[in-house]
């Protein structure tokens, strides 16, 4: 598992999943504080899961930052392969 926090803004429980919606932008008021397309979380999740793992977020809420935790399956190389 791959963890990664922050000390930002936070999420409501409500959003966790939306974040992760291509061009969605949750926080429409900071917007112009913090620009972008909307496309991070959601490219991230379709890679995660192309290769068979999991991604997810986490928040206490408002001013409470996020954690993004994802998991991808391990696979066992034996002689060379």
């Amino acid at each position: 598992m791959v963890s990664v926090s922050d000390t930002g803004i936070g999420l409501d429980s409500a959003n966790l999943e939306r974040a992760f919606l291509p061009f969605e932008s949750i926080h429409s008021k900071q917007r112009a504080k913090y620009p972008g397309t909307g496309l991070g979380l959601s490219l991230a999740r379709k890679y995660v899961e192309l290769i068979g793992g999991k991604i997810w977020a986490e928040s206490q809420g408002k001013d409470q930052g996020s954690t993004f935790r994802f998991t991808i399956p391990l696979t066992e190389f034996r002689n060379g392969r």
